[in-house]
Formats: structure tokens, C-alpha cells, sequence
């Protein structure tokens, strides 16, 4: 019979739980579903070793704690009989004699004390028939109730070849029930805690953790001078249970190496290992004696501190002593009286397996997470799987998430970061484009208002300027003349540019054919034989949707600036079409001076110019990125003033839609 916990043996404190996967893979059945990268216990697949509670570093996995059930008990009517297992010689190393702990446990309220030993010695007594008789069954030994679990849970086929014996706890209950009555209330203390779902014959069980509580809450410390012994028969050399190879010393054979028949290991890696060989593989006679943990010594309800080769050492010591000081002939009066004790026990099969996932499925799964060939396969164990396809195939159940998968989990994030970074240098683009739109769209109001009073007066100095030529003869004020005529012309040309900049959102769309358009720019620019000029299209498609008259000013101003850049040396201007289906590309590079550095981020700025005064305005750049930001496009600039650096020149790139939209 087991005894059914409501919610399990163990739960995790999600305020604690950090990530790690160190309880998935220490898990031996992987009972652990991981939800929004937090670990949870799934209690029907739990086998009760406890091993998550002990490797977690953060302390998140917790067992149910019976505390307070043991309290109310205590305060109950009836006989109360605490069962001690021999394992507390491991634990309780700090009291100098085990009568004192023994006392510590009577003050709490218990009745008797008996020693789980006995019950060790009766079990030990019909395992030894099992291992003699060369005609008995091959058999896996039942002592370890996580090793029982784990058979029945997950090699339900094995059930039969358990051993059909109770646990020495449940023995010495059953002790305990025939000397004090079937109505006594049981304690079990001990280092398990899958004991507390092993068997509904023991009402409460305890770890030695919980008593050690229990002790500090009632106040009570080790007595030299207040002890007492075990109630009942006292055990014998099966005080050894508790560390490896312990039990085949209590049956007498672990000094014979002529026994082959018998295979003793512990450790959750090596049980699951000796128990798919033999299933598969091992002879007919041949029996497992098996522990999860590596010696209940080390069981999860011990303290924290390993030191399993100093405990195995205390436990030696302690039953070297008790077995020398021991009444063999009241022992062996003890063992007769209860032989005839019922022992056997029953079990069922509770087939916790999950069935495997098709191989399509698996192989999706491993894809999804990059993993495209076995190369990618790197089995490194992060996730807390052995394998990748065992966490794939844990994520199909619903136990596991991609993100478990470290090198998918650090591709995935710095995916994610170079996604941050292009948006974050696009928003960087955008709001310098604002800034940019924001600035030109109010240098515009201010261009037209400025524009539009200085269009009259340079209007009436241009005229008088021009009737006082015609009439004055006088060469010297004649030169004075032309010259005042000069400037008012080159004013009307600044105040006709801040127009054009004021009226650059007026954009109307016509098809032009773009091949004979630019060709006619070309045509129109003034510049020496020193400058060599080529055109260049790959365009299929020569249609395009633009406000022609601005596209003029674009691509003139950029003609005539690379012109310039170039000077009385000359060199070479290439203009080059490209594009698709949606988009046009304008390449217009020259080999001139380039564009110093430090005057990149002016360049589209009004009024900022680097011609000499009478040279420029300061408006012809602004003017063009204002233009292609009108039509949707998009203008990039690539120079080189340096000679240190390579040849020097500028190339704009200018794309823009092909129709409007």
C-alpha cells in the first residue's frame, strides 16, 4: 500500500527558482516541467530521491515538511512509538551517545523508541533465503521505496521481479503493532523522504532534518546525564543498511567474491543503469540490491554537509560498538519470536511513461532550435538533458522549452540584440530626419517671408539700376552701375532660391522617361574638356512618376557641385542609373576634393557653404534632401577628403519610388 500526498513530495518557491535547470538534470526521471523558465515538480512522475532538493543552490525545491502534523499527533491520546533509522549515527554525530538522542525523542512526547535496525534484521534474514535459493527468481530489492517507484513508474514490466518484501521501516511497525496493538501511532526518522509515500502502516514520517526542528522548537539538547535505550528487540549487524554494500554485510556475503549472482550499486546514474541492463540483457538468476541515493547516508532529508566517506566511517563505529555491547542470546530469542512475522508485500504496476514523439516530430522540433545537422548537435547538457533529442523530445510532452537550449537561448539574443540595434539606429535616423524635415519646414516659412519683401525693392533697384545705364555715359560711373545691377541679380537669385526651398513641398507628379531626363541634364552643365562625363543605365523600365521640375534642380545642383568640386584639374563625373520594380537608384559620384569630416553633419544645413562669398548660398543641399524626403526616397552620401586615406571624391546615392503612392 502506498500513502497518497495531496500535492506531492515535493514543490518548488518560484520566488527562489533562478533558471538553472540543476534539478532538471539531476532529476533520474526527469519529473521537472519547466513553465516561463520556472521549474515545477510533477508528482505523479516523482520517485521521491530528492535530489533536487539537494543540488538546488538557491534552495527552491522544498518536501512537504511534518512538523505540525507530528505536533498535533503528540498532543493526541494513545500510544506514540517513534521508529528510529540506523542512518541517525551519520546525522546526529554531535551527541557522544545515542541513549541521549533517544531521551531527546521520548521528551517530545513519544512513548517508545524502537530501533528500525530489527526490522533490518528480519528482512535481511528472508533476503538471505532469496539469495541462496539458486532457484529463486531473479529479483530487485524493495528496501529503497524510490527504487520501487521508479520500477512501477517506469519499467512496469519489472514489477513481478521485485522483491515482495516490506521495507525494514514497515517491519518494525508491524514489530511495534504486534507488541503495543494495531492502534499505536507511528513515527517514522529517518534520511528519506520518498518514505513519507512509501506505505499508508506508518502515520507520519520524519526526516531527521524535520526532527532537528522539532528539537529546536521544544528547546531540547543532548543530556549526559538523561538517556535511554531502544524499546523492544534491539538490531543487530543490519544497523549497516544505511551505507553501500551494508546489507550484504547483515546477510553475511559481502566478503564472499565467489557470489556472482548479486549486483550492488547506488547512485540515481548507476540504478537506472543496472536496471535497463537487466532488463535487456543480465542472466535469469541474477538480483539487484539497489539505492538511489549513495548510501541512505546521503539521503535529502540528512544535513547539508556531504562527508559520505566520514559518515560511513560513524555508522562502522557505531554498530562495531553496538554489536559488541549487544545480548546475542536476547537478539536471537527476538529474531525467533518474530519469524513468523508477515514480511511480504505486494505491488502493482503505475505506468508513468510517456509515449515517444514520431521522429518528424522530433526532427522539427531540433530544427526550430537551429539544430540542422548532427553537427549542431552539441549534447552539452545545459538544458539538463543528456542529449538534444532528449530535450526535444521533452518539449513536445510539455516538459520543456526551447529556450532551455543555451547556444539557441545566446543566438536567439543576439538576434534579437542586432534587431534592437538596427531599430534603434532607424528611430536614431528617423528622429534626426525630423529634426531635419522640422528645421528646413521652418527655414521654408521664414525663406518665403523673407523672399517676398525683398522680391519688390531688388525688383525697383534692378530697373533703375538698368535705365541709369542706358542714359549715363560716364565710363566710371557707368562700371559703378553695372556693378550695383551685378549684386541685385545675384540677390534675385538667392531670393529666387529661398522660393524654390519655400515651395519644395508642393510636389506634382508627372511620367517622365528618367534615361532622356537625366541625359538632358547633362547636356545643360557648363564644364571644362578637362572633366570627363559618362552615363551609365541598367534600367529596363525608363518610366518613373516625379515632379520634374524639382528633379531638375536635383540633379543639376549635384552635377554642377561635383563640377566644381573638381576645379581647373578636372576629372571624372559618373552618373549611373539603377533600380527595380519599385525603386529608381541615382549614382552621382566624382573625383573631387571630397567632403572634409567635420562639415558632414552641415551639409543640409541652410545657408552653411563652403564656396567662397558670391560662390554660394548655402542652399542647394538643402533644397535636394528636401526634394527626395518629398518624394519618399532616400539620399546617402559616401566621400573621401583625405589623400592619406585613398583617392578622394563624392558619391551620392539617391533611391526613390518608383510611382507615387
Amino acid at each position: 500500500m502506498v500513502h497518497k500526498l495531496k500535492d506531492g513530495l515535493v514543490y518548488t518557491l518560484k520566488d527562489r527558482c533562478r533558471v538553472c535547470y540543476t534539478c532538471v538534470r539531476e532529476c533520474p526521471v526527469k519529473a521537472i516541467k519547466i513553465i516561463n523558465g520556472q521549474a515545477e515538480v510533477i508528482s505523479s512522475r516523482c520517485i521521491g530521491c530528492g535530489n533536487c532538493t539537494r543540488v538546488c543552490s538557491q534552495s527552491a525545491k522544498k518536501y512537504v515538511d511534518h512538523t505540525l502534523e507530528t505536533k498535533e499527533l503528540l498532543n493526541s491520546s494513545g500510544i506514540k512509538v517513534a521508529f528510529l533509522a540506523p542512518s541517525f549515527a551519520a546525522e546526529f554525530t554531535e551527541i557522544i551517545d545515542y541513549k541521549m538522542l533517544i531521551n531527546m525523542i521520548k521528551q517530545l512526547g513519544f512513548d517508545y523508541v524502537m530501533d528500525v535496525s530489527f526490522g533490518a534484521d528480519l528482512v535481511a534474514h528472508e533476503y538471505n533465503k532469496i539469495y541462496s535459493n539458486k532457484k529463486t527468481p531473479r529479483s530487485i530489492s524493495t528496501d529503497c521505496p524510490a527504487i520501487g517507484f521508479y520500477v512501477r513508474h517506469y519499467y512496469p514490466e519489472l514489477v513481478d521481479v521485485l522483491a515482495p518484501l516490506v521495507s525494514p521501516m514497515v517491519a518494525t511497525v508491524r514489530v511495534a503493532k504486534k507488541i503495543y496493538g494495531e492502534d499505536v501511532q507511528t513515527v517514522f526518522i529517518g534520511p528519506c523522504i520518498a518514505k513519507k509515500a512509501e506505505s499508508s502502516e506508518v502515520d507520519i514520517v520524519l526526516t531527521f532534518k524535520e526532527l532537528r526542528n522539532l528539537f529546536k522548537q521544544f528547546n531540547l539538547k543532548a543530556d549526559e546525564f538523561k538517556k535511554s535505550d531502544f524499546d523492544g528487540p534491539i538490531g543487530n549487524k543490519s544497523s549497516l543498511f544505511p551505507i553501500h554494500r551494508g546489507k550484504l554485510h547483515a546477510v553475511g556475503r559481502a566478503d564472499d567474491l565467489k557470489v556472482e549472482n548479486i549486483i550492488v550499486t547506488s547512485g540515481h546514474d548507476n540504478f537506472k543503469e543496472a536496471i535497463k541492463e537487466f532488463k535487456d540483457n543480465l542472466d535469469s538468476d541474477l538480483h539487484l540490491e539497489l539505492l538511489c541515493c549513495e548510501g541512505c547516508i546521503l539521503g535529502p532529508g540528512m544535513s547539508k554537509d556531504k562527508h559520505q566517506f566520514q559518515k560511513t566511517l560513524n555508522v562502522k563505529r557505531f554498530v562495531k560498538e553496538k554489536v559488541k555491547n549487544m545480548d546475542l542470546k536476547q537478539w536471537e530469542a527476538d529474531m525467533n519470536t518474530y519469524s513468523t512475522l508477515d514480511l511480504s508485500q505486494q505491488f502493482s504496476s503505475a505506468d508513468r511513461r510517456i509515449p515517444l514523439p514520431s521522429e518528424e516530430e522530433i526532427q522539427k522540433v531540433l530544427v526550430d532550435m537551429g539544430k540542422l545537422t548532427i553537427k549542431d548537435h552539441l549534447n552539452c547538457g545545459a538544458c539538463g538533458y543528456n542529449t538534444c533529442v532528449d530535450h526535444a523530445v521533452a518539449i513536445i510532452e510539455g516538459l520543456a522549452e526551447s529556450e532551455m537550449c543555451l547556444p539557441f537561448t545566446i543566438e536567439k539574443l543576439h538576434k534579437s540584440i542586432n534587431e534592437l540595434n538596427i531599430s534603434n539606429d532607424k528611430l536614431v535616423s528617423a528622429q534626426q530626419t525630423l529634426m531635419q524635415t522640422e528645421k528646413l519646414a521652418n527655414m521654408g516659412q521664414l525663406s518665403a517671408g523673407i523672399a517676398h519683401e525683398l522680391n519688390n525693392p531688388l525688383g525697383v533697384i534692378t530697373m533703375y539700376s538698368n535705365i541709369l545705364l542706358d542714359e549715363i555715359k560716364d565710363e566710371t560711373v557707368r562700371n559703378d552701375l553695372k556693378l550695383i545691377a551685378e549684386q541685385a541679380n545675384r540677390c534675385k537669385s538667392i531670393v529666387g532660391g529661398l522660393l524654390n526651398f519655400a515651395r519644395k513641398n508642393q510636389v506634382r507628379y508627372k511620367f517622365v522617361n528618367i534615361e532622356e531626363f537625366v541625359k538632358n541634364s547633362i547636356d545643360s552643365i557648363i564644364a571644362s574638356d578637362k572633366v570627363k562625363i559618362t552615363f551609365k543605365s541598367n534600367l529596363i523600365d525608363k518610366m518613373m512618376e516625379i515632379d520634374a521640375d524639382q528633379w531638375l534642380q536635383v540633379i543639376t545642383n549635384l552635377e554642377k557641385n561635383a563640377v566644381e568640386a573638381m576645379g581647373e584639374q578636372g576629372g571624372e563625373l559618373n552618373i549611373a542609373l539603377d533600380g527595380n520594380e519599385t525603386d529608381v537608384e541615382f549614382v552621382i559620384s566624382d573625383t573631387g576634393c571630397g567632403i572634409p569630416k567635420e562639415n558632414m553633419d552641415k551639409i543640409y544645413t541652410p545657408f552653411f557653404t563652403t564656396k567662397p562669398i558670391g560662390k554660394g548660398t548655402g542652399l542647394g543641399l538643402p533644397l535636394i534632401y528636401g526634394i527626395v524626403k518629398m518624394h519618399r526616397g532616400q539620399i546617402h552620401i559616401e566621400t573621401n577628403a583625405d589623400k592619406s586615406k585613398g583617392p578622394t571624391g563624392t558619391t551620392f546615392k539617391i533611391k526613390i519610388p518608383r510611382k507615387k503612392i
